[in-house]
């Protein structure tokens, strides 16, 4: 593993914990998008079949339990904690992500490296985990302005598809046989999903103002 996969994933990591900090600090997720999470949690449900299949190392598998058991939390909050629940505005998330799921899943059925079903599976959540940030973008458009942590969460993830970028550019020119275009392609398209997101956040930290997305 190199030095820029690690981290990418302590950043990916880091967005997790900004957004955990952020629910149980403050008993709320307004601002944050169910349908994202939930999108999230099917992403490494179906990327790590493998977990008690596959031992690659011990990072490898206390990363997959983590990322698994997170994102798990976060939904099961958002639905059922008593509090937390009562923020959410499902008014604002009506991003219909049904349907980018069943785009994903036929796309992993007709493009994957091998017609296996564990194959087809992480093919799909690396379908899935490029277009998962859009319903969070959305309603984070509707709702106007995005305080401090969510911007941070948003932020965080987004730099830790860039920094794997960096890791694939990286591991092509120095691994033999380094093939992985599925997750490359899919990682430019996630990465620019967040463009947007990020020339605002910087006018934001420029003027020093509360961020605000265009409608």
């Amino acid at each position: 593993m190199n030095i820029f996969r690690f981290a990418g994933d302590m950043t990916h990591l880091i967005s997790i914990l900004i957004l955990l900090l952020k629910i149980y600090a403050t008993k709320s997720c307004a601002g944050i998008s169910l349908k994202t999470q939930e999108l999230y949690a099917l992403v490494f449900l179906t990327r790590y079949l493998d977990l008690f299949t596959d031992y690659v190392s011990l990072y490898n598998t206390v990363m997959k339990i983590v990322f698994i058991a997170s994102s798990l939390a976060i939904v099961w909050c958002m639905r059922r904690h008593p509090l937390v629940r009562r923020s959410y505005d499902k008014d604002l998330d009506t991003f219909r992500h049904q349907y980018v799921v069943l785009a994903c899943f036929v796309l992993a059925l007709i493009l994957n490296e091998k017609f296996t079903i564990q194959e087809v599976f992480w093919a799909f959540s690396i379908y899935l985990e490029a277009v998962a940030i859009l319903p969070q973008l959305v309603l984070l458009q509707r709702s106007g302005n995005v305080d401090n942590l969510t911007g941070q969460y948003v932020l965080f993830l987004g730099a830790y598809r860039g920094l794997y970028i960096i890791n694939w550019i990286y591991r092509y020119f120095t691994e033999d046989h380094f093939t992985r275009w599925i997750a490359c392609v899919s990682g430019l398209v996630q990465t620019a999903l967040y463009a947007d997101f990020f020339y605002y956040y910087y006018l934001s930290w420029k003027t020093n103002t509360k961020l605000k997305l265009p409608a």
